[in-house]
């Protein structure tokens, strides 16, 4: 089986920053000569597969990588009494006028974001309307992001429900299924490429310190210096929580191939870490999907 022109459906998994790793991955397949014929996304897997399917990722890679501190925090418009801490609507903003928007239905690419419907307790695939509300929606991360009004429900992170989405792709007439898992097991001796050991303060993220700050401006807390953050123990929680469902979700519809990013490779809010994840992802790529082929 020659890889030039084999056609296929990529599932983009979610897990928060360590997603960039998709942008990498992506790129792979388009030098190797895969032709990408639809894409189902949770969360951050969606936003990356939605930009994807509009034409943009490049555009996207260069922007993510380039954006600095001051810039980061500029976007996380906060809010009280808006079901999470940040509205959203300064970061879909930037996104929209970075690359534009488009109906899913028009996209090049088959395209499902996948959202998670709490009230009802079941997955919402979103393939029609505004790419961008799609997103929005699937990346509603809890405590974080506020919740998407549609069709009269509240949707949050589609990576609550189903954190690696093979099933939209059931029906598709590609030769090959990859998914994309960022909830891999741990792997102790994984180095990104030329990353340095970050000193105390640098292990916390940017955005995780703005997050964490807001969070004690509002909910004052004792803590001693080896205690845990309230907000890291919950991103703990779901990060356990979505490694599980994907790994069930795997075991109960096997792609042809599966690709595992370590989860303790970077954290969820960590994306100032965007040119690592990338390379990282495109190295896994060009090292693992080769052997499907053979």
């Amino acid at each position: 089986m020659e890889s030039s022109g084999k056609s296929i459906s990529l599932v983009l998994g979610s897990g928060g920053a360590r997603g960039l790793a998709h942008i990498g991955i992506i790129q792979w397949l388009e030098e190797a000569g895969y032709k990408i014929e639809s894409i189902a996304g949770s969360s951050i897997g969606a936003l990356v597969g939605g930009v994807y399917a509009l034409g943009k990722l490049e555009e996207f890679s260069e922007w993510v990588k380039a954006i600095n501190t001051v810039e980061m925090i500029k976007l996380l418009d906060f809010s009280l009494g808006s079901g999470g801490l940040v509205k959203g609507d300064k970061i879909i903003s930037t996104l929209l006028a970075l690359t534009g928007d488009s109906l899913i239905e028009e996209l090049p690419i088959a395209f499902t974001a996948v959202a998670a419907d709490m009230t009802n307790e079941k997955e919402v695939w979103m393939r029609r309307g505004p790419l961008f509300d799609a997103i929005r929606a699937s990346i509603s991360l809890p405590l974080i992001f506020k919740p998407v009004e549609y069709r009269g429900v509240q949707l949050l992170d589609g990576g609550i429900l189903n954190p690696v989405p093979i099933a939209p792709t059931f029906g598709d007439h590609t030769d090959l299924t990859i998914a994309v898992n960022l909830s891999g097991p741990p792997d102790l001796t994984q180095q990104l490429p030329e990353h340095k050991e970050p000193s105390e303060e640098q292990k916390r993220s940017v955005i995780s310190q703005k997050v964490s700050s807001f969070i004690d401006s509002i909910m004052p807390v004792t803590t001693t210096p080896s205690s845990v953050s309230m907000y890291a123990i919950a991103y703990q929680a779901i990060d356990a929580m979505q490694g599980t469902i994907a790994r069930q979700k795997l075991a109960a519809y096997p792609p042809d191939q599966v690709l595992e990013i370590p989860r303790n490779l970077c954290g969820m809010l960590e994306f100032d870490r965007a040119e690592e994840m990338i390379e990282f992802g495109y190295n896994l790529a060009r090292k693992e999907i080769p052997s499907l082929i053979r």
